[in-house]
């Protein structure tokens, strides 16, 4: 692996130099990644784009390094319900059961043992379809075997300095009661938040419910959990995790408990704070919410690849996820796959793609035809199947077949279905204006008397450019011409503006050359006197 791959531009490669120095530093020869997962509510997108990208740093930490290195998915599902969510049937169970270990409430769904298993295995799931490379760990099961135990004693150790770092960052009413640790109640099961009368130096946690009846609690065993600054801090330092990325909304737990990892012995991890996702109203995505988009809903739309592309994009700035940033993403990863296919590293570690698929950019993650383009025709030649819109593909791409070029195949059927449901029942075609009409009625004239050549052309892009220059050739009329540089007069946007609000009532879309070459001049030729019949 070169050495200059540090001079890189990419963001999983910048975390990844500073992982190996810390490693360099302490004279570790393994990495252990880490990332969390709260399964109150159900596993959400978010939590897939936080294991993507920290995938992405752990590869790029190996392509710099070396060195082997853990990804370990934590999920905390021995915390304590504190309210049910909307988004799941039988919601009454739940909130008969507030309080407990999410691994110790009766799953609403009826499939698994528990709430936080049937949640774990959902996460499980949709982790093990995009082939993550992850060992799942359950906080009930590592507390119970002891995993935490020697932490948790340390913890006991330094229990009045724990508080200290805490203290100052509550208010005066949860300041008198605070502790880092949480028993289990013995009898309800209820994850206890109350003051401890004692915490002793062999383990011992002595405290009182709410009736006032006195119980000492060991702090090993699974009998009681750490709260949740405390925990995360425990976890670091009984695991030794190298690296850990979150969101925004954890920054100041990010801070305090760093201080207690520090205070328990050990360096915290390096961290990356990236922003929250927001639905389409602006809004934080919430997991008990339900809003937002899905993982699912994603993938009836658009191809898997497409989403990893959205999630590397930008790691710290906030963005809106919803079905409109969709065609974007899959045009974006289709331009980032073609240019790591043609260059060589240090070059290509420069593209998303790269980093998306490990370094192996398959040759089949191509299309002649872009995202936009795909809709478009779809929503010109009104195709309801697959079948329909290959039609017109083919006479794009004669050589392309379902069977031969099967991610093509993919982007066929979910434009399809992405046209159905929001690209054609948004579809407002419009009037043209007397300049557009002039302009309209001339590229028709243009269109015919070329079409013979272009005929004879190859199907692809040159015939696609042939068109493209037809197009703007019609369009250098006023007022649609701005001047160039050099002082020539070119084609301003309001010509290709009119060309989508008259023929498809869109307000933009790709080059309108590639969707006259794919539909046939005879077809656009009737789509065009048809706006001018308007």
């Amino acid at each position: 692996m070169p050495a200059d791959l540090r001079t890189v531009k990419a963001w999983p490669i910048e975390e990844a130099a500073k992982l190996a120095d810390r490693l360099a530093r302490s004279g570790k020869t393994h990495a252990l990644f880490e990332t969390g997962y709260g399964p109150s509510g159900l596993p959400h997108i978010g939590t897939f784009g936080e294991v993507a990208r920290t995938s992405w740093v752990r590869h790029a930490f190996t392509a710099l390094t070396g060195m082997p290195s853990r990804l370990l998915a934590f999920s905390d599902d021995m915390d304590g319900l504190r309210k049910a969510p909307d988004n799941v049937p039988n919601r009454d169970l739940l909130l008969a059961n507030l309080g407990r270990p999410l691994t110790r409430i009766p799953d609403p769904f009826g499939t698994h043992d528990s709430f936080g298993a049937h949640n774990n295995a959902r996460l499980r799931g949709f982790l093990d379809s995009f082939g993550f490379d992850y060992e799942f760990a359950s906080s009930t099961e590592y507390y119970a075997q002891g995993r935490f135990d020697s932490a948790l004693l340390r913890m006991c150790e330094i229990h009045d300095e724990i508080r200290a770092i805490i203290l100052p960052t509550l208010g005066p009413d949860r300041r008198a009661t605070y502790s880092p640790f949480l028993p289990i109640h013995p009898v309800t099961g209820i994850v206890m938040q109350v003051p401890m009368e004692e915490v002793r130096a062999d383990g011992t946690l002595v405290w009182r419910d709410e009736a006032g009846t006195r119980f000492e609690t060991p702090v090993i065993a699974g009998h009681c959990k750490a709260q949740w600054k405390a925990d995360w801090a425990m976890r670091w330092y009984a695991l030794g995790v190298d690296y850990e990325m979150s969101g925004k909304d954890l920054i100041d737990s990010v801070r305090l408990s760093s201080q207690i990892c520090r205070a328990l012995g050990a360096e915290p991890p390096v961290n990356l704070t990236y922003e929250l996702f927001l639905d389409d109203g602006g809004q934080k995505i919430s997991k008990s919410k339900g809003n937002g988009l899905t993982i699912n809903e994603w993938l009836r739309y658009a191809p898997p690849e497409s989403l990893s592309q959205f999630m590397y994009n930008q790691p710290t700035r906030a963005k809106r996820l919803y079905f409109d940033v969709i065609p974007r993403a899959v045009d974006e990863y289709l331009q980032n796959a073609e240019r790591a296919r043609a260059t060589s590293l240090p070059e290509a570690a420069a593209s998303p793609a790269w980093h998306i698929h490990a370094g192996q950019v398959p040759q089949s993650a191509h299309s002649p035809l872009t995202f936009q383009t795909l809709l478009n025709l779809a929503a010109v030649s009104a195709a309801q199947t697959p079948a329909d819109l290959w039609a017109f593909v083919r006479n794009y791409a004669p050589d392309t077949a379902p069977e031969s070029h099967p991610f093509l195949d993919l982007l066929v059927g979910r434009a399809v279905a992405y046209c159905e449901d929001f690209v054609r029942p948004g579809l407002r075609p419009r009037a043209p204006s007397a300049e557009e009409r002039e302009g309209l009625e001339d590229l028709v004239m243009r269109l015919e008397a070329a079409e013979p050549a272009i005929d004879a052309m190859p199907a692809g892009g040159d015939r696609a450019r042939a068109i493209q220059d037809i197009i703007y050739d019609a369009g250098r009329r006023p007022p649609f011409t701005t001047p160039n540089k050099d002082g020539s007069m070119g084609v301003g946007r309001s010509w290709f503006n009119a060309l989508y609000q008259v023929l498809l009532g869109a307000d933009e879309g790709p080059r309108f050359g590639s969707v006259i070459a794919a539909y046939g001049i005879p077809r656009s030729v009737a789509v065009i006197r048809a706006a001018l019949e308007r």
